[in-house]
């Protein structure tokens, strides 16, 4: 267990809780790309029975949702955000949480900020940092045949091959 994981407790019955109970995710910087990470998971979570909602201010619909310009912007209560923005923008997307009255603030594979965790967490939000909402879901509740989870990797670049 990582000391980020024993500080914000995302171990695996917290995880198995977390998304069991959720029916609604705001994924933050979702793109309409279908080889981009967060439509990858997104869309999987939609097929998973969740509700996705699409934040991006660059788009008006992904994945046959609506897509709104920022979190308080979205007329809806919300479960989940998960986030798909680099680091230092995470700040300001945990005061979003809090102000909408979110229950989870997720930062996805590679998005680390203590600040904003602590923030959230301050303000009653549960925290899961630097873990993929899909490959958790997956890993917990089947699934893990998937394209893409079982490398650990999920990312739009093509693998370099060397030639024999």
């Amino acid at each position: 267990m990582s000391a980020i994981d024993a500080e914000f407790e995302t171990d695996i019955p917290t995880l198995r809780r977390v998304l069991g109970e959720a029916k609604t995710i705001a994924v933050v910087g979702l793109s309409a790309h279908w080889h981009r990470p967060s439509n990858f998971a997104a869309k999987y979570m939609q097929e998973h029975g969740y509700r996705v909602i699409p934040v991006n201010p660059a788009y008006t619909e992904v994945l046959g949702e609506v897509c709104y310009p920022s979190l308080l912007d979205v007329p809806e209560p919300i479960d989940i955000i998960d986030c798909f923005r680099a680091s230092p923008e995470i700040p300001a997307i945990a005061r979003d949480a809090i102000a909408i009255k979110a229950r989870v603030l997720w930062m996805q594979l590679g998005v680390i900020n203590m600040d904003a965790a602590h923030t959230a967490r301050d303000a009653g939000l549960e925290v899961v940092i630097d873990r993929c909402v899909k490959i958790e879901h997956a890993r917990l509740f089947g699934g893990l045949n998937f394209v893409g989870v079982n490398t650990k990797v999920i990312s739009s670049r093509r693998p370099r091959h060397v030639a024999n």
